[in-house]
């Protein structure tokens, strides 16, 4: 009896002590086939493989818009520069298509870490408006494209202010708050430049 309790001693200690010196720890999934790799603080590489919680409720309702508000604002940033007739307003569109470009590739690694997939395209009403506005050329143009980033950013703005306090997922919170600021200074743009229209 004391035998085997000795024996049994020794190997749970073991199985510990090789637990406790393991630096980094390498787990494949076989739902995916990806790989994530623990380091030894603790920390996950979300670069790999899905690691967070889902998305759930208002915080994947609002990532679902924001991709799709983000398209479109990349969308119409890059019509802007073809068929705008001010400079100031093309000028604009390549803002609006540099930021919000980088804005979407932030959601979508972040929705991918929570193992979302974001639509590859924008919703049935946004696409709708471009294709109407892709018609526009000149001072027509550059009126509706204005007036529209004015809307769009004040709704904007609104939408990631609330995500910026109450997003359940603390990453989701974190990217609202810090792409806020840029929202309010697309907005202060299309307001100055609104005023020289």
């Amino acid at each position: 009896m004391k035998m085997r309790s000795i024996t049994f001693l020794m190997g749970l200690s073991s199985v510990l002590l090789f637990s406790c010196n393991n630096d980094e720890t390498t787990t494949t999934t076989t739902e995916d086939s990806s790989t994530i790799t623990t380091l030894d603080s603790g920390t996950t590489s979300t670069d790999m493989a899905p690691t967070g919680t889902p998305l759930m409720g208002e915080d994947s309702t609002f990532a679902m818009e924001a991709a799709s508000g983000g398209m479109m604002e990349v969308e119409a940033g890059n019509m802007a520069q073809q068929n705008a007739s001010s400079q100031r307003v093309k000028d604009f569109g390549a803002m609006m298509v540099r930021d919000h470009s980088q804005a979407n590739n932030e959601l979508k690694s972040l929705a991918s870490s929570r193992n979302m997939m974001l639509p590859d395209s924008m919703s049935k009403k946004h696409r709708d408006h471009l294709t109407a506005m892709g018609k526009m050329t000149g001072k027509s143009f550059d009126k509706h494209y204005m007036s529209m980033m004015m809307n769009d950013h004040n709704k904007d703005i609104s939408n990631f202010e609330k995500t910026s306090k109450s997003a359940t997922d603390a990453d989701l919170k974190a990217f609202a708050a810090k792409t806020l600021p840029v929202l309010k200074m697309h907005l202060d743009s299309v307001k100055a430049i609104s005023k020289k229209m």
